[in-house]
């Protein structure tokens, strides 16, 4: 490896490792996130001592992990997303019945959301009723 600008540089190409605190900064996640996913075996950064340097592809994985997390998938169902993925590749690819799937669980989640939102106000409004009451009653 080479020395630029302060980075080391992969053999493959010219894109600058970054060091932890840039990739959080970037990408708007905490050191401990990206701890993690290197422990679940999603991120796999290159270490120089205790500093940890990511690559381009670590970049483009990142990228795609947290387009899976906003997709509702599960760590583990990102991993293999991820090594299905071409290692090129800047997307998930998601075959018709897997979206059809995840569309069908988010809509799940959200009936269940909604269910308890609604649950939550009855409950809500009986409290306030019954404060009302109990107020009424002690003046």
């Amino acid at each position: 490896m080479e020395q630029s600008q302060g980075f080391e540089r992969t053999r493959e190409g010219s894109a600058p490792l970054k060091n932890i605190s840039d990739m959080a900064r970037e990408f708007n996640v905490s050191l401990r996130t990206l701890r993690f996913y290197e422990d679940r075996g999603l991120l796999h950064p290159l270490r120089n001592g205790l500093t940890r340097l990511y690559s381009e592809r670590d970049r483009r994985h990142l990228e795609l992990i947290l387009k899976g997390r906003r997709l509702g998938f599960t760590l583990t169902e990102i991993g293999v997303l991820l090594s299905e993925a071409d290692a090129g590749e800047a997307d998930l690819h998601l075959a018709p019945d897997r979206i059809r799937a995840q569309i069908s669980h988010l809509e799940r989640q959200r009936n269940n959301l909604d269910q308890a939102i609604a649950e939550l106000r009855c409950v809500e409004t009986e409290l306030a009723r019954t404060t009302n009451q109990d107020m009424a009653l002690g003046a």
